[in-house]
């Protein structure tokens, strides 16, 4: 079981690269809401209003969020941070998600990214860390070059975990990070990232 799991979250990782790459630009990205759930077709209503029917290519990949706090990493892990530049050259963490190591090198890099304006998505390896009067600083390494990341009390954390179809209901958070448009103008992806109990991804 096992290591259908870690092969899942791979897949997982897979997706998430995809996303991350220029050339899926025409691709539509989702942070939105499940609104009805018709069989295989899910409509869901997007941050920026637009309303979409989505589908998941066969085999499907579901994948929850799940909270998670500092206290769970530790140097060696990597992660990924969506945040905003400060002046002195670090990242002031929104989220800090955790890789499971199946899915180490997920969309590795520091680049720019559409959480706000002027974001950015910084995926790296966590080299050390230290406590800051304004948080906890983690200094990652990527594969060309380095930032440091100030988590404050407010920094969302959480981590990956095996999800469920039967979790995708009306309410319920989404995560799309590039599905494809069909001829008939619907959307598929073969993986959806959501949260659990009311909480969503922001990414």
């Amino acid at each position: 079981m096992q290591h259908v799991i870690q092969r899942s979250l791979a897949a997982a990782g897979f997706t998430l690269i995809c996303a991350a790459s220029p050339a899926l630009a025409q691709d539509v990205r989702l942070r939105a809401t499940i609104e009805k759930v018709d069989g295989p077709v899910y409509t869901v209503k997007n941050r920026d209003g637009a309303e979409w029917k989505l589908t998941v290519s066969d085999p499907p990949l579901f994948v929850a969020i799940a909270p998670a706090t500092m206290a769970d990493i530790k140097p060696g892990m990597f992660v990924g941070s969506a945040g905003m530049m400060q002046e002195d050259g670090t990242q002031k963490a929104i989220e800090v998600h955790i890789f499971p190591e199946s899915m180490r090198g997920t969309g590795e890099g520091h680049y720019d990214w559409d959480l706000l304006p002027k974001s950015k998505m910084t995926n790296a390896n966590v080299e050390h860390m230290v406590t800051s009067s304004d948080g906890q600083v983690l200094s990652v390494k990527y594969k060309e070059g380095e930032k440091k990341l100030l988590v404050t009390p407010q920094t969302v954390v959480v981590t990956y975990v095996p999800g469920s179809k039967d979790d995708l209901k009306p309410g319920t958070k989404i995560f799309v990070g590039a599905a494809k448009r069909q001829p008939d103008g619907t959307l598929q992806t073969p993986r959806i990232t959501y949260g659990r109990n009311g909480a969503g991804p922001a990414f």
